[in-house]
């Protein structure tokens, strides 16, 4: 099974850290699996938006678009820019090797449930 590194950047940019995943992997769990401050309160049922992710500029393009539903829950998502993205939705190929995510600088759950 291929590997495909992901880079985690704090939301104050101050510490990057890198790790290892399956391809196939789910970005979330990784991250939970890593102590990323993640909460993904919906367990990646892409009803909140408390897994929101910045994706650096230079790997937005490599990633499949996101569906209308989660751009729905990113207009929810505190902090939302461009490059903005659920982590639930983000299934780790290969061709997302090198990929780096940068923690929101707040995050809360607007949605109602």
């Amino acid at each position: 099974m291929s590997k495909v590194t992901v880079h985690f950047v704090s939301a104050d940019e101050e510490s990057t850290l890198s790790v290892e995943a399956s391809d196939g992997d789910n970005l979330l769990t990784i991250a939970q699996i890593h102590d990323q401050p993640l909460e993904g309160t919906c367990e990646g049922q892409m009803a909140c938006s408390t897994c929101h992710v910045i994706v650096r500029a230079a790997d937005f393009d490599r990633l499949p678009p996101a569906t209308e539903m989660e751009e729905d829950m990113l207009d929810l998502a505190a902090g939302a820019r461009r490059t903005s993205r659920l982590a639930c939705q983000i299934t780790l190929t290969p061709d997302l090797d090198g990929l780096t995510v940068q923690m929101p600088g707040e995050s809360h759950n607007m949605q109602i449930i």
